[in-house]
């Protein structure tokens, strides 16, 4: 779940976004803050033009240790290289939320703190996570969202317990089209348009009847304007998933982020991991092992996660992979735009697949290994 920074040049337009409040402006105890001010900010305008005032709740350190019982372990969702999520109630509301609480010595700082904030209060799709508001306690730094019952997509796909339920082909498009809506809004809707940067399977989130959404908007950039092609910034990603172009000169694009899609999706479809260097050799990069196959629609088959036991549409397959193989091109400009992407995984995910009318693939065990964590 980690990051992997590199020196660089800043985006001038997120400079002047961070300008705009800087974080001495974020309230916190110091400042005498009521835990019920709030940090006011224009709503991204919609399709009509309008726009109006929304109010992200700032919350005191204290009311968010009694919220999770003093961040007691059995309520530890999950952590990163951000730091750790807890699952919390909120006194004041009885609501429940997932708290994060950044490490304040890990790789998110301040800069990416007040992003997050900026971004989630300005962005609103029922494809995006919502934040419900934010602590800067003096040296406390804690975003508090809604929370998500059914955790990540990475939980779904990787390492499952063998008690966990595998998810079916219809759910993994519905997921994948889901998620593809919501870069779709960043790419499209937002005004400038707002590169991700960090899309991979742990930051999609999943609510009831797996729904999706995007989480985690710390390394969001603001996308090009004008005649700008690209943003240069340092690199900052998740091995596996970041774009070659991006990774090799920190020119980042809305391109960037499709490529991002095409592995999420490909993990999707395969059920393999962007880097697992438990594989075989050759098999350690997902892009890498996928290539080759993308030549022989005869091998799609074989790209199929074998915890779909065959039950999966065969031309749904060939369909998907196909988005997947444009999605990852080398050359940024072979990328379709996200637009492009949605309209052909909402056809996808429109097309249900029912195992009892229709045909089931033949399923080979050993044509491949079943990921399923081993119990000690």
């Amino acid at each position: 779940m980690g990051w992997f920074p590199c020196t660089g040049k800043s985006s001038k337009n997120a400079k002047e976004t961070l300008k705009e409040r800087p974080l001495d402006q974020i309230s916190s105890s110091s400042d005498k803050t009521k835990p019920n001010s709030a940090l006011d900010v224009n709503k991204e305008t919609s399709k009509d033009g309008g726009s109006d005032q929304i109010a992200v709740h700032t919350f005191l350190f204290r009311e968010l240790a009694a919220a999770t019982k003093n961040f007691r372990a059995d309520c530890l969702l999950g952590e990163g290289g951000f730091g750790r999520v807890y699952k919390g109630k909120l006194e004041r509301t009885n609501q429940v939320v997932a708290i994060k609480q950044l490490d304040r010595n890990g790789l998110q700082g301040n800069r990416e703190f007040l992003v997050e904030v900026l971004m989630l209060s300005l962005l609103h799709h029922p494809n995006l996570v919502n934040l419900i508001g934010y602590c800067a306690d003096g040296d406390q730094r804690l975003l508090v969202y809604e929370y998500m019952p059914l955790g990540s997509l990475e939980d779904h796909v990787h390492d499952l317990p063998p008690d966990k339920k595998r998810l079916d082909w219809n759910t993994r498009m519905k997921i994948a089209a889901g998620a593809a809506k919501g870069l779709e809004y960043l790419h499209d809707k937002a005004n400038p348009p707002v590169i991700y940067r960090d899309l991979k399977c742990s930051n999609i989130l999943l609510g009831e009847g797996y729904h999706p959404k995007l989480s985690d908007f710390g390394l969001a950039k603001l996308g090009p304007v004008g005649d700008k092609t690209h943003v240069s910034t340092r690199v900052m990603g998740t091995y596996g998933y970041c774009a070659p172009e991006y990774a090799m000169t920190g020119q980042l694009t809305l391109k960037s982020d499709v490529y991002s899609f095409g592995v999420v999706l490909l993990e999707i479809i395969t059920g393999r991991k962007a880097i697992d260097n438990s594989r075989a050799a050759g098999e350690h990069n997902l892009v890498a092992w996928a290539r080759p196959l993308f030549k022989d629609r005869r091998k799609f088959t074989q790209m199929a996660d074998p915890l779909l036991q065959g039950q999966y549409p065969v031309r749904g397959l060939y369909q998907a992979l196909a988005v997947a193989a444009m999605c990852v091109q080398e050359q940024s400009n072979m990328r379709p735009l996200i637009a492009d992407v949605v309209t052909a995984l909402t056809y996808l995910a429109s097309q249900m697949y029912d195992p009892e009318t229709q045909p089931v693939r033949p399923y080979r065990p050993g044509s491949s290994t079943p990921r399923t964590r081993r119990e000690p």
